[in-house]
């Protein structure tokens, strides 16, 4: 049987389980050039938000009726396509759904990496080994240019993205403070990751917090918020910081302009007198550099100086419920569903 979750209806505001639908049918089969594959991981991440609403954007939104895309780990289970092999493991990016049937080609959307399970666990290459670690790595190195010494912001601080920028960080000689939700996640920021400080954003002094833990002001603040830690962030940053922006996750599920005071002067005043350096990045312009992040990262792992930790999540049918939970914060690590063994 062949299982996809497609997209139901374009959800406003917070998506909900009925924004998704759960379709079966028969397994498809390989044509001349094509591979059959069985999808064993799915990864979900936050940019699906985005990828749900037609509103514009970097990239083409989800069809409603249409399957949900994400990356995968797949097995192949049939071949008609020169260089693969029934058997193979393969990176690719097929979505939610059990079966996908691809013409391996060089586009981002239909190219298909083999995979070595013997190197790392399959799934990491959803996480870590993958596009969160490469975000990570090209926002954090090329754009946020940390020198020894300075102090290194990240929000998200258990996540993929985040967790990962943290440690770089530290071995290029930062002082990193994570921002993470809750004690346990700030807990284990500092024990695991090696964070030097993590502070809850629940808390009602999340500016006086962040303040205490940079004494000498915020040197790199890598994005992926907004909301009030951007909030809390911007009067911290110091003369020359740079702040590479990879997400938004607090207002993705924004219907119109928040309530309050409008805060823009403020942040525009900042990046005039202190010289700052903001620039927005998509991951996928960045792919010239997954050669240097595939040699660095892996060494890094095998050698225990990055750690990783994952949120698995067992069977497609509970993908939405899992991604839905992603958007809250809910998740402790990459979030990962199991398709199947």
């Amino acid at each position: 049987m062949h299982r996809r979750v497609v997209l139901a209806q374009r959800p406003v505001g917070v998506p909900t389980l009925d924004s998704f639908r759960l379709e079966d049918g028969p397994v498809p089969t390989a044509g001349e050039g094509e591979v059959l594959l069985q999808t064993l991981y799915l990864s979900l991440d936050p940019y699906m938000r985005d990828r749900m609403s037609d509103g514009p954007s970097y990239a083409e939104p989800v069809a409603v009726g249409g399957v949900m895309v994400g990356g995968t780990v797949s097995r192949v289970l049939e071949s008609k396509a020169a260089g693969f092999q029934v058997g193979d493991v393969v990176l690719g990016n097929t979505g939610w759904q059990t079966h996908a049937v691809m013409k391996p080609g060089a586009t981002p959307m239909n190219s298909l990496v083999k995979l070595d399970p013997k190197l790392a666990p399959a799934s990491w290459s959803l996480g870590v080994l993958g596009m969160p670690g490469l975000t990570a790595y090209v926002g954090l190195l090329d754009l946020g240019q940390p020198k020894a010494g300075e102090t290194v912001v990240v929000a998200s601080a258990t996540g993929p993205v985040g967790a990962t920028v943290g440690q770089i960080a530290k071995l290029k000689g930062c002082r990193v403070v994570g921002i993470a939700g809750g004690a346990a996640k700030c807990d284990f920021a500092v024990k695991e990751f090696g964070f030097d400080a993590c502070i809850d954003h629940h808390r009602d002094d999340l500016a006086a917090a962040l303040a205490e833990a940079c004494p000498k002001g915020i040197d790199v603040y890598f994005e992926n918020v907004g909301g009030k830690v951007l909030q809390a962030v911007v009067p911290l940053l110091n003369t020359g910081a740079r702040m590479p922006v990879c997400g938004v996750i607090a207002w993705y599920n924004l219907t119109r302009l928040p309530e309050g005071p409008d805060l823009t002067p403020v942040l525009m005043r900042n990046i005039l007198t202190k010289r700052l350096k903001v620039q927005g990045f998509i991951v996928s312009d960045h792919y010239d550099r997954l050669g240097a992040f595939h040699r660095d990262m892996a060494g890094w792992v095998h050698a225990g100086q990055v750690k990783y930790r994952e949120d698995l999540t067992l069977g497609l049918e509970n993908a939405p419920a899992a991604f839905l939970g992603l958007l809250k914060g809910s998740n402790f690590g990459k979030v990962v569903v199991q398709v199947a063994e």
